[in-house]
C-alpha cells in the first residue's frame, strides 16, 4: 500500500494502562505494530500473543500498541475490557475505542488487523487476520532494517502499574464437581485446584507458573487451563494456552499430555493416529460421553473427538468458518465454541461470539441451534427460543436431576436457564450481579459459578435462591 502518514490518536480513545494519552510522536524512531483487536475474540488473543513475542524478540526497535474495538454492547465498558485484557498481563499500551473512531480513521474492516507504521510515522503494511507469525515477523524485520539511529524520546510512554489485586484465585474459569470434590481451573495462576466443597484446597496440580511440562503435580505446568471433566480416576483439562489437552491422574497427581503439540494450528481432517503431534487451536472445553472425549477448539471453531479407548482424534463438526450455520458435520459452522455439555447422543455447545447455544448429534455430526441467530444478533431477552437472546455466553452445564441447561451469560452478567425439549429461556434472579462468569458446574444440590472477573467461585442453591461465596484458599 502507498505510505501515508498515520492518523493521530483521537481524544475519544481511552488508554487503559497509560498515565497520559498516547501520541503518534511518542512512537517515532521505531517500527510500530498498531493492532485493532476485540478482547473477546480468540483470533485476536492469538494475534496479541504473537505481537508480544515479536516485541520481545525485536526489543527497542519495535513498539506494539493494541486498540480494543467493541463488538458487543457490554464491551463498550472500559473497566470490563481492562479486566479482560488484564488476564494476559500485556506490557504494551492498550487503548479502548468505544465509538469506533480510530477504527474508521484507519479504514479497518475486520478483527484482528495489524497496521505497521515505520519509524517516520508512515503506514507501510496492513495485515488482516491471524495468519502465521512468520509473515508478520518478516514484515516487521524488514521495516526494522530501515530504521536510522535516533535520540531517545524526550516524551517517553509511561505505563500505569497496577492490574489485579493479589488474591487466592486469578480469573478462575473451568469447574468440575465430582463426589465431594470441587476442581477449579485457576486460569491465570496456571494451575488446577482440588478442593472440598467448603473451599479448602486439598491439592494443587501444576507449579503455578506458565509452561508446558508433564510430570509430578508439583513440577508439571499448565498455561491458562480452562474447561475440565472427570472420567474414572482422571481429570481432563483443556490447556488453552498450550493448545493441548492434559490428563491428571487423580490417584498419583501425575500430569501428562494426551493431545496437542503445544502450538496453535488446525489438524487435518480424517482420523489422526498421533494426537500428541497435532497443532490444536486454543482448546477451551472438554466433555465426556463414555470413552469419547469431545474437545472444543475456540481458535478454529471446531469440535473434535478423542477416543480414550483407542487413542485417536477426529473431527466431529465445524467448517472452521466463524459463523452460526446449522447442517451436517463439516458443513456447519460455529462462532467460538467455549463450553460443552453432553448427555446421551446430544452434545451442547456454547458459542460465545455467536451468542448462541447449539446442539450436535454425536453420532451423525448434525448441528442445530437452540438459542441464537447469528454473530450480530444478541441481547438480553427471555422467552421462546426464537425470541430469546443471549450476549456472549461463556459457559454451560447440564443439571443431572432435571432437563435443564444452565448458562453463564457473560455479556449480561447473568445466570440463565434453558429447559430442554422445547422449553423457554429464563433469567435466574440472583441477589447480586455476576462478573464475567466463565465457568459452571452442577452437583451436590448446587450450581457452582466461576465469577471470573471477581476472582471468585460462588455457590447457588436453586431451591432457596441463596448465593454464597466459596472461600477457596482463604
Amino acid at each position: 500500500m502507498d505510505a501515508t502518514t498515520a492518523p493521530e490518536f483521537p481524544p475519544g480513545v481511552e488508554w487503559l494502562n497509560l498515565l497520559s494519552p498516547l501520541r503518534m510522536a511518542q512512537l517515532r524512531g521505531k517500527v510500530c505494530a498498531l493492532a485493532f483487536v476485540n478482547a473477546g475474540s480468540a483470533w485476536c488473543q492469538q494475534r496479541l500473543a504473537d505481537l508480544a513475542r515479536l516485541r520481545a524478540r525485536h526489543g527497542e526497535r519495535v513498539n506494539v500498541v493494541a486498540v480494543h474495538v467493541p463488538k458487543f454492547e457490554s464491551e463498550r465498558d472500559g473497566r470490563r475490557i481492562g479486566k479482560r485484557l488484564n488476564r494476559q498481563r500485556y506490557d504494551f499500551p492498550i487503548g479502548h475505542d468505544p465509538d469506533w473512531t480510530l477504527w474508521q480513521h484507519y479504514g479497518v474492516e475486520a478483527w484482528p488487523t495489524v497496521v505497521l507504521i515505520d519509524g517516520e510515522g508512515r503506514i507501510r503494511e496492513r495485515i488482516v487476520g491471524d495468519g502465521p507469525i512468520r509473515e508478520l515477523d518478516a514484515r516487521v524485520t524488514a521495516l526494522a532494517g530501515e530504521l536510522v539511529p535516533t535520540l531517545p524520546s524526550a516524551d517517553p510512554i509511561e505505563m500505569r502499574r497496577g492490574g489485579e489485586p493479589p488474591l487466592p484465585l486469578r480469573f478462575p474459569t473451568g469447574l468440575v464437581v465430582s463426589g465431594n470434590y470441587l476442581y477449579v481451573a485457576d486460569s491465570e495462576h496456571h494451575r488446577v485446584l482440588e478442593c472440598d466443597q467448603a473451599g479448602r484446597v486439598l491439592r494443587q496440580f501444576g507449579s503455578g507458573g506458565p509452561g508446558f511440562i508433564d510430570g509430578p503435580m508439583e513440577l508439571a505446568a499448565f498455561n491458562r487451563p480452562h474447561g475440565m471433566c472427570v472420567w474414572r480416576d482422571a481429570l481432563y483439562v483443556a490447556d488453552s494456552g498450550n493448545h493441548a489437552v492434559r490428563r491428571v491422574e487423580l490417584r498419583s497427581g501425575d500430569i501428562d499430555t494426551i493431545c496437542g503439540a503445544g502450538r496453535s494450528g488446525t489438524p487435518a481432517e480424517g482420523a489422526i493416529r498421533d494426537p500428541r503431534a497435532v497443532a490444536l487451536d486454543q482448546p477451551r472445553a472438554v466433555a465426556l460421553s463414555g470413552s469419547a472425549l469431545f474437545i472444543a477448539t475456540t481458535g478454529d471453531n471446531r469440535i473434535w473427538k478423542y477416543d480414550l479407548g483407542a487413542p485417536g482424534l477426529e473431527l466431529v463438526a465445524g467448517s472452521g468458518r466463524l459463523s452460526v450455520i446449522d447442517g451436517g458435520s463439516v458443513g456447519a459452522a460455529f462462532a467460538e465454541p467455549v463450553s460443552l455439555a453432553v448427555v446421551q447422543q446430544a452434545l451442547y455447545v456454547c458459542d460465545a461470539a455467536g451468542s448462541a447455544i447449539r446442539s450436535v448429534n454425536v453420532r451423525t455430526g448434525a448441528v442445530s441451534t437452540l438459542v441464537g441467530v447469528d454473530q450480530w444478533q444478541y441481547g438480553d431477552a427471555d422467552g421462546a427460543r426464537t425470541e430469546a437472546r443471549l450476549q456472549q455466553p461463556q459457559a454451560i452445564a447440564l443439571d443431572p436431576d432435571s432437563p435443564v441447561l444452565w448458562i453463564a451469560d457473560g455479556g449480561n452478567d447473568a445466570l440463565r436457564c434453558l429447559r430442554l425439549g422445547g422449553g423457554e429461556l429464563t433469567t435466574v434472579q440472583l441477589p447480586q450481579r455476576l462478573h464475567g462468569s466463565a465457568g459452571l458446574a452442577v452437583g451436590g444440590g448446587a450450581v457452582w459459578i466461576a465469577d471470573t472477573d471477581a476472582h471468585a467461585v460462588l455457590r447457588f442453591d436453586p431451591r432457596t435462591g441463596a448465593l454464597r461465596h466459596v472461600p477457596i484458599g482463604e
